[in-house]
């Protein structure tokens, strides 16, 4: 009892709350139709019958709402009006149809929570229709009550001259109070749940009700089935004992004609014999005949118990009906209901494992993080150092630079008179050479060997002095290296000497002192002949001079590439 009171609560402030918002919503008078309105009237015909002790009668058990419903007008004047409404309403014939109709004016007449307020105060007049552990005794009606109030927000308009209220089907249909569970967060979600797991509770209690009074129900039809056939086989019987009175009526009446004619025709001396003969046969008529009208009266009896039977069958049969329908849809409404338990609950496994997963990815993020501050604590280390080895370079630069700067000028300017002077005596050698091939070919007549002998003298000369030349060369280069290599010079600060390019030709290998040109491709020192093409390069944007297999390379590399 107190879980069906908790869960009808509920269900009636789900019910209120949401009619209030809907009319809110709506902007408009509301009418019979209207769903929200038609669902509050069931549940609040759900409270009302919570607990109400059952009438006996000749067709069984009845539970009514109707007789608390007529108390108020004794409560409260203000609703002897209604009450005297309901009354005059032709369409009513059963006290549920009364009930629904004083709930529809109460409501229009905005004053249903004063009226329920005023008959729950009353527990002394509640307790003749309620038992003690109803809702209407308890707290929960109270609460009901309360929450009543909000309702004279909504204006309503019911027309029930031509409203069948006797015969409707009060189930409720709870696919308009079941929401989706990701629709809210937070405490909107745990409530939602929560509510959703009580209009499970009383779903599941309504539908043992409905089973045990489905029980009831189809016991009570095979008890009427059995007092069918009993009355049936009286019935029977009946017909034939008036049978065989009417068969012996008629005998006696063929008798008594007898005896009437055989007196008339006969002597008077027998008329006392007759006399009483015929008094006592009309004594046994009488009683024949009052037996007979006993029959019929207990026939018609019969008869008209056996219609009432069979009017309480088809209502019998009208309720199962209805009773089956409402089990069906209360059924597939708790079956939609394990449904959206095993999404929430699937819902919620799945909400546990991401909440893992993001656990451990954080967990992962933070050990990477470590690693991470760890790996820049190491670098910021070796920044530190490389900083300090940096410095301490560029330290030792400058000193290697105010040390050995002055000395590499001079070094640069003691080579550079060296080439100078080499230069001037291969310009001389050459003069010389010259003259000698002059002076030869001026006297052709002598003999060749005196000549060639000053000539290779004068060679080996000039040899001899390219090499004395070459070694103070060498030495200073060689000395230059060995510094630089000790104490690199940072290139952008002091350019290193550049090497002694040579004087023959890479290609056909004759002496180009003269005539010696650098190929700007691959570098390399070519005579004129080898050297006389000019291209495009990379390094510039004005053709340069270039080698003749540069050349070649460069103009298949132009014709094979697209640009």
């Amino acid at each position: 009892m107190a879980n069906e009171r908790m869960n009808l609560m509920n269900m009636a402030k789900l019910s209120i709350k949401g009619l209030i918002e809907s009319a809110l919503n709506l902007g408009r008078t509301l009418d019979s139709d209207y769903a929200p309105l038609q669902q509050f009237f069931v549940v609040m015909e759900h409270c009302l019958k919570h607990g109400l002790k059952a009438k006996k009668t000749f067709l069984g058990q009845n539970k009514s709402f109707w007789g608390p419903l007529e108390l108020v007008e004794k409560l409260v004047p203000e609703a002897a009006e209604i009450t005297a409404s309901v009354k005059d309403l032709p369409g009513l014939k059963t006290p549920v149809g009364r009930g629904r109709a004083w709930l529809r004016l109460a409501l229009m007449q905005k004053k249903l929570s004063e009226y329920m307020k005023a008959l729950i105060n009353k527990k002394e007049l509640l307790s003749e229709f309620y038992e003690p552990n109803a809702l209407m005794m308890e707290e929960e009606g109270a609460i009901i009550a309360g929450l009543l109030v909000g309702l004279n927000v909504i204006d309503a308009n019911f027309c029930m001259k031509g409203e069948d209220l006797d015969s409707q089907v009060g189930v409720i249909d709870f696919s308009m109070y079941l929401k989706d569970g990701n629709s809210s967060k937070g405490s909107e979600g745990d409530g939602q749940i929560t509510a959703i797991l009580d209009q499970k509770n009383y779903v599941e209690e309504l539908n043992r009700h409905l089973n045990a009074t489905v029980n009831n129900l189809q016991a009570k039809v095979d008890a009427l089935e059995k007092s069918n056939t009993k009355l049936t086989e009286e019935l029977a019987v009946a017909n034939n004992r008036i049978i065989t009175l009417q068969e012996e009526m008629e005998r006696v009446k063929e008798e008594s004609s007898y005896i009437l004619e055989s007196n008339r025709k006969g002597p008077k001396p027998d008329r006392t014999s007759e006399g009483q003969a015929l008094s006592e046969a009309r004594k046994h008529l009488k009683e024949e005949t009052q037996l007979r009208l006993d029959v019929e009266k207990e026939l018609e009896i019969q008869i008209s118990m056996r219609q009432e039977m069979e009017l309480a069958m088809k209502m019998l049969e009208k309720d199962v009906c209805e009773k089956q329908d409402a089990l069906v849809s209360l059924r597939q409404q708790l079956d939609d209901l394990r449904a959206l338990k095993h999404e929430l609950a699937f819902k919620l496994q799945s909400s546990d494992l991401g909440v893992k997963q993001k656990s451990e990815l954080n967990s992962r993020l933070e050990e990477k993080t470590n690693q991470m501050a760890a790996t820049i604590k190491q670098l910021e280390q070796r920044l530190r150092q490389a900083e300090r080895g940096r410095q301490s370079a560029e330290l030792d630069n400058r000193l290697f630079k105010q040390d050995f700067g002055d000395k590499i000028n001079s070094l640069q300017l003691e080579v550079e008179a060296l080439t100078r002077q080499r230069n001037h005596l291969e310009l001389e050698l050459k003069q010389e050479r010259e003259r000698r091939l002059q002076n030869s070919r001026s006297i052709p007549g002598k003999g060749s060997q005196k000549p060639e002998e000053p000539k290779m003298d004068g060679k080996h000369k000039i040899q001899e002095e390219n090499v004395k030349l070459n070694k103070p060369l060498e030495e200073s280069h060689r000395c230059l290296l060995i510094k630089l290599q000790s104490h690199p010079v940072d290139q952008q600060d002091q350019p290193l000497p550049s090497e002694k390019p040579p004087k023959y030709c890479q290609l056909c290998q004759e002496d180009c002192s003269l005539t010696k040109n650098v190929c700007r491709n691959c570098r390399g020192t070519f005579c004129n002949i080898c050297s006389t093409n000019e291209l495009p390069l990379p390094s510039s944007i004005k053709p340069e001079r270039v080698c003749n297999p540069c050349h070649e390379h460069l103009m298949k590399q132009y014709s094979t590439s697209p640009s």
